[in-house]
């Protein structure tokens, strides 16, 4: 499906460390920080047509999220200690939150375009709660268009709804 992109781990951690510390005056859970990282990596594709990190994403009920290499760069970057995580339990159930806190400023070696796109997205939906942001990533072509379960093809963005689109077309009569 998206044969020609290629995760980048390194960088992948980057932008998570980014992301992170950006929102440092805000609680930011683990469900918020799926979709950051989604709609930065989707949104830089469709922008200049190659991917930010090369991150795969599942569709899942809740929204969009990160394939397993997710949970190996969150590990290596506590033992980088670039990141604390703190799991708590969520209101006496079988569930859990989990908050991500930076532990020191991030070293990143990003474009200007990259900043762009991944300080957009934390400015337009950093504030959003977990429900909010899985409703509203659950509007985006992509996860519209995949099933449970299955990989999001980056190509869909060319074909988002003009409320998702981050790209200027030209308009063809």
């Amino acid at each position: 499906m998206n044969e020609d992109i290629v995760y980048n781990k390194e960088k992948f951690k980057e932008v998570v460390h980014y992301i992170v510390y950006q929102c440092r005056d805000k609680e930011i859970g683990r469900t918020v920080l799926y979709k950051l990282l989604y709609f930065s990596d989707f949104n830089f594709y469709e922008k200049y047509e190659t991917s930010l990190t090369g991150m795969k994403y599942i569709h899942k009920e809740r929204g969009p999220i990160p394939t397993y290499e997710f949970q190996e760069a969150i590990e290596e970057l506590k033992k980088e200690e670039k990141i604390k995580v703190e799991k708590i339990d969520f209101n006496d159930t079988d569930y859990f939150k989990f908050l991500y806190t930076s532990l020191k400023e991030p070293n990143y070696n990003f474009t200007k375009e990259e900043i762009s796109v991944i300080d957009e997205n934390i400015f337009k939906l950093a504030d959003m709660d977990s429900t909010t942001i899985s409703m509203y990533s659950h509007g985006d072509k992509p996860w519209r268009i995949s099933k449970d379960e299955e990989e999001i093809n980056y190509e869909a963005v060319f074909y988002r709804d003009e409320e998702y689109s981050v790209r200027e077309y030209d308009e063809e009569y």
